[in-house]
């Protein structure tokens, strides 16, 4: 532990698990004040039991009133939110011709408005700091299609094109923003991914898990913490003409 990020207040979306988890223990224990945030307070709890200074937060970003007061909350009792993580989403697939319109929008609202509505509350503390780091979490598929994953897709390549908005809006303002585009991670999402396909195709645990797997360059499934130590580097010193950018980590080129 270095302590480079000592008396900073981040606030992670989706914090409870997988990637979300990995990050705020990151930032915890680089002396970082973390608020994570999920729509169950469980796993929050079990995460914040990990590491001293993590502090769970109820809140669902599908709903504007929610992060809304979610963040106000999280500012009153830490502080104005210094590093941003808008890691919150799901990972749904449907056939593009069978995709019905409910479906659509609850991956939209999760993925896309969600991060718009953190990122949205989080940034007048920072102009008022002079000081900011924004990490979305989009995806590969965010760079390009993925097969049965229209509205996921359009999710995380509207997240990548947010990313940028933001970068471009306040680069002069001591704000970075960047998105860090993850191939197929070792996170709850995938096993359940593997379940179903285990289910659908009859293939073994092994078999369905190198399916996805092979989607990654060197046909490996990602650990949580090399995204995790992307994202330390984001917001840590000597980043600050990182702005704007598209992190892939998938085992090689895309």
């Amino acid at each position: 532990m270095s302590g480079i990020h000592q008396g900073k207040h981040a606030l992670v979306t989706g914090g409870g698990t997988g990637i979300g988890e990995a990050i705020a223990l990151a930032l915890a224990g680089e002396g970082c004040t973390v608020t994570i945030t999920g729509r169950r307070l469980e796993p929050l709890e079990q995460t914040s039991a990990k590491a001293k200074g993590i502090h769970p937060l109820v809140m669902d970003v599908s709903d504007e009133e929610s992060v809304v007061k979610g963040t106000a909350r999280a500012i009153r009792d830490h502080g104005l939110v210094d590093i941003h993580v808008a890691n919150a989403g799901i990972a749904e697939t449907s056939p593009f011709t069978k995709t019905p319109m409910d479906f659509w929008r609850k991956v939209m609202t999760t993925n896309l408005d969600g991060v718009f509505l953190s990122c949205r509350e989080v940034l007048p503390g920072m102009l008022a700091n002079g000081w900011g780091r924004i990490i979305t979490i989009s995806s590969i598929a965010g760079l390009r299609g993925l097969k049965y994953g229209a509205a996921y897709s359009a999710s995380k390549h509207g997240v990548i094109g947010l990313t940028r908005v933001i970068s471009e809006e306040f680069m002069h303002k001591g704000i970075t923003a960047n998105a860090i585009c993850p191939g197929y991670v070792r996170t709850p999402i995938v096993k359940r991914n593997t379940e179903l396909i285990m289910n659908r195709s009859g293939l073994s645990r092994a078999e369905a898990e190198a399916s996805m797997s092979s989607t990654n360059r060197h046909a490996k499934l990602i650990e949580v913490e090399e995204v995790a130590n992307a994202a330390l580097w984001l917001c840590g010193p000597g980043s600050q003409s990182v702005n704007g950018q598209t992190i892939e980590i998938a085992g090689g080129q895309i």
